[in-house]
């Protein structure tokens, strides 16, 4: 009986595993989306989204940041608390960026 029960529990949580990655990577389907800038994070740390998306970046920390693609491809000035930056891909592709005055901040944009 316990080994039944362990093979339930352990199906279980692989099917919610799958479930959260597949939803996770899933691009999204509106016009627009938000990344949140706050405690040192950009959430969500990987967004997904179809060409054409506008992405606004809104700083909800209480210091200054930035968003700088790694090539350059997009940059923001520093945002103070409550400013925000927007950006719409055209052409598809993973855009990692980061904060120029808090380099360890980091994330990706993925557009398909």
């Amino acid at each position: 009986m316990k080994t039944r029960n362990w093979i339930i529990a352990a199906v279980s949580l692989s099917l919610i595993v799958a479930a959260f990655l597949l939803l996770r990577t899933r691009p999204v389907e509106a016009s627009s989306a938000e990344i949140k800038i706050d405690n040192f994070t950009f959430s969500p740390r990987t967004l997904v989204v179809r060409k054409g998306t506008r992405i606004t970046w809104t700083n909800r920390d209480d210091i200054p940041h930035t968003i700088v693609e790694n090539s350059r491809l997009f940059r923001s000035n520093v945002l103070d608390t409550g400013e925000n930056f927007t950006f719409t891909p055209t052409q598809p592709g993973t855009y990692k960026y980061y904060c120029s005055i808090h380099p360890r901040m980091t994330a990706e944009l993925m557009v398909r």
